[in-house]
């Protein structure tokens, strides 16, 4: 497998880590679209969203615990945005599950 994100979890790809458990890893955007902007990522490769199952779907809920923590630690209590992408169309460049963890300014709806 040619993962771009699993070789950044598996740590053979530098990255500016933020959060690491057994089955998240977190990490700095290298394009930041926001003063803060971090990606947070299943261990265990997941094309995206369409491919959550009962059998995969615990991860999501430890990737939100981990969100919570991060933006914590980050500061950003007036808010933040979560965002996934899911299929070409939807511009998600990567294929691997992960979410946008944006903050540090006010974000418009709908975005672009």
């Amino acid at each position: 497998m040619d993962c771009i994100f699993c070789g950044i979890a598996k740590g053979d790809i530098p990255s500016k880590k933020v959060y690491e458990d057994d089955n998240v890893f977190a990490f700095y955007d290298i394009s930041p679209q926001s003063p803060v902007h971090i990606l947070i990522i299943p261990k265990a490769h997941i094309v995206s969203a369409a491919e959550i199952t009962s059998e995969n779907s615990s991860v999501v809920a430890r990737i939100f615990e981990a969100a919570a923590k991060i933006a914590r630690d980050a500061g950003l209590s007036e808010g933040f945005r979560i965002v996934s992408n899911c299929g070409d169309s939807a511009g998600q460049t990567v294929k691997h599950l992960h979410f946008h963890l944006l903050g540090g300014r006010d974000f418009t709806w709908p975005p672009g």
